[in-house]
């Protein structure tokens, strides 16, 4: 079951980018005692999403984008995030 911060993310990147793939995996129990691990289960991420918005952006671009759309959610809540960001191929 996806706890309150994976919701949370789930919700912010379905809003802003109507994806039409999104997982959002928690990777916490791979980095229990190390750095980062706040104990809460939810501090490290891999967002994996498709967006037709993606189309014609840099990575990096789509990554800043993903992490706008998060907030105060990567850095501040969760220590660590990977994003793969991808636009539809037709």
């Amino acid at each position: 079951m996806a706890g309150p911060v994976q919701q949370e993310m789930e919700k912010l990147l379905i809003k802003a980018f109507s994806p039409t793939q999104l997982d959002v995996i928690n990777d916490s129990a791979k980095h229990s005692g190390h750095a980062g691990d706040d104990g809460s289960g939810e501090s490290h991420f891999t967002v994996v999403i498709e967006a037709a918005t993606f189309a014609d952006k840099s990575r990096l671009e789509r990554q800043r984008m993903v992490n706008r759309a998060l907030g105060d959610i990567p850095g501040e809540r969760v220590h660590a995030l990977a994003i793969q960001a991808s636009a539809p191929t037709t």
